[in-house]
């Protein structure tokens, strides 16, 4: 996307501006050191990308510098922790250098009777406020370029100035990042990754919000659709790409024997479902500690399935005294698709993606007894402890899968 922008031709230098949202509202201590993480993350993209750089933080703003300041963007907007990013002209701090960069820019895109509208934003309270700023170049790409009409509210055309201490900024382009918090600032969770639509973005609204994430898949093998484990480790490979130069882990546990023992030991279909939710968090919630992490992320959401009622969340989360965090419990599913297909994760042809173990009329209210009696029937412990001792790890970096345990 910003590589199909069009800059004029102009001696003054190009620089990436990166805006931060609400990390200029944290106390003083805690903005620098948000904003000392979100500089590293942004090294680390840009390095993972084989691009030079370096920065400048004056007040609510990162510089970049670089020599291809469009990849430099490109890749900076797709960093947690980032509003939006603008490839700049960086001018001297007056206002007629405003104006010659302006006018330049605009003229490559304006023509009669086009409207337009310049935004200006002024560091210091000196000279001509932010108002009389945006007039001023306004006013000089309006007697340049013949036939225009101003239009603040709906232009055709916007054009953004500031003037801060480090110089002018000139900029009509302002390109859409995640937004959230730093990755890495709220410390560590385990997320139930499978292969559907849900949990990939859940995932990622966790990642939005500083969280590092490692990753559970529940590997029910002869239980679970041929393309399931594979489609899990794709969605793993794709969320990589959101935290480029860091390592995302994937840890695989086998969940195989849970189905075998609940259909050797006949509990009861209907509440099959409950039980082996109740199981994915049971091995979560033992791998919190062992892997330095706080919480636990599922992708459920209230109401789409019969396990996901009020009801029945209650008792799956009554089984372990751990926080266990639903990103995507209020969301619609057509929002979610619509997540999912913005952060690359949805796939129009996933294959074999069944779970073989699904009842025909699983239960919408269950209540604790009947639940505990069923996993005391099957051995639900020592289950726990077989998927903890069969785990396997699964590591993707940039994009690309770098590590896959062979199963024992």
């Amino acid at each position: 996307m910003a590589e199909g922008l069009v800059y004029p031709q102009s001696n003054a230098k190009k620089v990436v501006m990166v805006r931060y949202g609400e990390l200029f509202l944290k106390s003083e201590p805690v903005k620098y050191h948000f904003i000392g993480i979100l500089l590293r993350n942004i090294g680390k993209a840009l390095s993972a990308a084989g691009l030079s750089y370096h920065s400048e933080t004056p007040r609510g703003r990162i510089l970049l510098y670089g020599d291809e300041p469009v990849k430099i963007a490109a890749i900076t907007a797709r960093v947690f922790g980032v509003v939006d990013v603008s490839v700049c002209t960086l001018t001297a701090a007056e206002p007629d250098a405003l104006c010659v960069e302006a006018i330049g820019l605009a003229s490559v895109h304006l023509q009669a009777p086009m409207s337009f509208a310049v935004r200006a934003k002024r560091q210091n309270k000196v000279g001509m406020n932010s108002q009389e700023l945006g007039a001023y170049v306004g006013s000089a790409i309006y007697d340049h370029i013949p036939g225009l009409r101003v239009d603040l509210d709906t232009p055709d055309y916007e054009l953004f100035v500031e003037m801060r201490d480090v110089g002018g900024l000139v900029y009509d382009t302002r390109i859409p990042a995640p937004g959230g918090l730093p990755w890495g600032t709220q410390g560590r969770v385990i997320a139930l990754l499978s292969s559907g639509i849900d949990s990939p973005v859940a995932s990622w609204l966790s990642m939005k919000r500083g969280c590092e994430v490692i990753h559970l898949h529940m590997d029910g093998r002869r239980w679970a659709g041929e393309d399931v484990r594979e489609a899990a480790i794709e969605n793993l490979r794709r969320l990589s790409l959101w935290c480029p130069g860091y390592p995302m882990q994937m840890i695989i546990a086998d969940s195989e024997p849970l189905y075998e023992a609940m259909q050797q030991c006949r509990v009861a279909p209907r509440y099959r479902c409950v039980i082996c939710k109740r199981f994915m968090i049971r091995v979560g919630a033992r791998l919190l500690e062992p892997e330095n992490a706080y919480a636990l992320i599922t992708g459920e959401n209230l109401g789409q399935v019969a396990s996901q009622t009020l009801a029945n969340l209650a008792i799956i989360s009554e089984v372990v005294a751990v926080p266990v965090l639903r990103p995507v419990i209020t969301y619609d599913k057509s929002e979610i698709i619509t997540i999912s297909r913005r952060i690359g994760t949805f796939d129009t042809h996933p294959g074999d993606l069944a779970c073989r173990a699904v009842p025909r009329m699983p239960t919408t209210a269950a209540t604790l007894d009947p639940i505990k009696e069923g996993e005391e029937k099957i051995g639900i412990d020592d289950l726990v402890e077989h998927a903890i001792s069969s785990v396997r790890y699964v590591i993707a970096l940039n994009g690309e899968i770098t590590g896959l345990d062979q199963e024992s």
